[in-house]
């Protein structure tokens, strides 16, 4: 289903891995509906991946959330290529596999550190670079899952960095108000990504969040695309510094 919700937005989606991605059915919903669509990238071995899906030098920036230079960079080049931007999908996190699996306790220092740096503190610092760019009103979505509040079999780090990340959603709600940004997560349901893949027994993992959906089927990256579309629209104007479940139900069992 396609409209004009979105005509005439420009719209940065950071995380696109491949065709199973989340942030690729967000950018789908986008694009769908109206919504100029711009792709970061981490490296050149990953901008091989999205330009399977998005053939179009213009609209890919490169991008790594590791390095204040580099995002820099990037929004200074968007900023020169686009002018003001009006949203922001933040889909980005990362924990070496060895972390996600076993106790939680043999996380090793470096390990907690690189999580916490790439999958919560890059939600500051994109914030941080992006906020010129940032029309008024303006809207930054980012992804989090149900493991930052039960203790997920495996998810380990990859949990607390989520609890992280919507700790920080609150307080940059707070803070980018004064800017007309409104700040939000979508908490979404497991989805078969080149992410999940990396947690030990993730099969099993989506099995049983499948039979826990209300319906008995696992939610998609489309309907959880189609919730970052509105979370970024003006429809959502009132919707502040909140965590929205786009999981099936899986979250009331």
């Amino acid at each position: 289903m396609s409209s004009d919700l979105l005509k005439n937005k420009k719209i940065l989606v950071m995380g696109v891995a491949n065709k199973r991605s989340i942030a690729w059915g967000c950018a789908q919903a986008m694009a769908a509906n109206g919504a100029e669509v711009i792709y970061t990238y981490q490296n050149e071995r990953m901008k091989k991946s999205i330009k399977r899906l998005v053939d179009d030098e213009e609209h890919l920036i490169e991008c790594d959330v590791a390095s204040d230079e580099s995002l820099q960079t990037a929004f200074t080049t968007i900023g020169e290529r686009f002018g003001k931007i009006d949203g922001l999908v933040h889909a980005i996190a990362f924990a070496k596999k060895e972390e996600l699996a076993g106790d939680i306790m043999n996380t090793s220092r470096a390990g907690y550190s690189l999580a916490q740096d790439i999958s919560a503190y890059s939600l500051l610092a994109v914030a941080k670079y992006a906020q010129p760019l940032l029309n008024n009103p303006a809207s930054i979505v980012t992804l989090t899952y149900f493991g930052s509040e039960r203790a997920i079999p495996n998810y380990n780090i990859m949990g607390v960095a989520k609890a992280a990340l919507e700790a920080n959603v609150r307080y940059l709600a707070r803070d980018m108000a004064k800017y007309g940004v409104r700040v939000n997560a979508i908490s979404a349901g497991a989805v078969k990504t080149l992410a999940v893949t990396g947690v030990k027994g993730h099969g099993e993992l989506l099995r049983m969040s499948e039979e826990r959906t209300v319906d008995g089927k696992s939610v998609t990256t489309k309907e959880i695309g189609n919730t970052a579309a509105f979370l970024v629209s003006d429809l959502a104007s009132g919707v502040v510094g909140d965590t929205i479940y786009v999981d099936k139900g899986v979250h009331l069992i």
